[in-house]
């Protein structure tokens, strides 16, 4: 009874994310984007730890947080946006950036970080750093990394690519962030 109980709660969730996210898309579709990344600045409270955080400057408009993402510290990743969110455990974004995804991405719902891998190569064969991964779809292991090149760009390729990458300024704040155990919260 409780897995029934659990899944009308995400069926109702997701519902009303995907009802919040479609007003946002509308709302985002009609706001310039000059730069094509959204930093926001660190709140007190998190600015005295060591981060990258501080030292990006704000983007002139942020993008929201999509409703209906969670509560507590967690990332936040939008499919349809292909846009990431760090939020405290004070419901504060710390920061928000666009990312490139792969070839295969997760269904929408909340994830827990499994493993990271300071440096790796990729299955695209792209050398990526500061690897965080937190879902496996159809064989295929999901998570965010940093082409060690700077390259945001998923090349070409035939392979199945789960990785959702980020410029590297953006994948180090993930990677303090986002410690095994931390939660991911995918919407559409």
């Amino acid at each position: 009874m409780a897995r029934i109980a659990s899944g009308t709660i995400v069926t109702g969730l997701t519902a009303a994310a995907l009802a919040a996210i479609g007003v946002l898309a509308w709302q985002a579709s009609a706001a310039p984007d000059h730069t094509g990344k959204s930093h926001t600045a660190p709140s007190p409270a998190t600015s005295a730890q060591p981060s990258t955080v501080a030292s990006m400057p704000p983007s002139p408009q942020p993008v929201a947080l999509p409703a209906d993402s969670g509560h507590g510290k967690r990332v936040v990743y939008s499919l349809a946006q292909r846009r990431v969110w760090l939020v405290s455990a004070e419901d504060q974004v710390e920061r928000g950036f666009t990312v490139t995804p792969g070839s295969v991405s997760p269904t929408p719902g909340t994830y827990t970080v499994t493993s990271r891998s300071e440096r790796v190569t990729g299955t695209d064969g792209v050398p990526v750093e500061h690897v965080v991964r937190f879902a496996v779809v159809h064989g295929t292991t999901i998570g965010f990394s940093a082409a060690v090149n700077g390259s945001a760009q998923t090349p070409q390729t035939a392979r199945k690519t789960g990785g959702v990458r980020e410029q590297p300024a953006d994948g180090t704040a993930m990677w303090q962030f986002a410690l095994i155990g931390a939660k991911v919260i995918v919407v559409p």
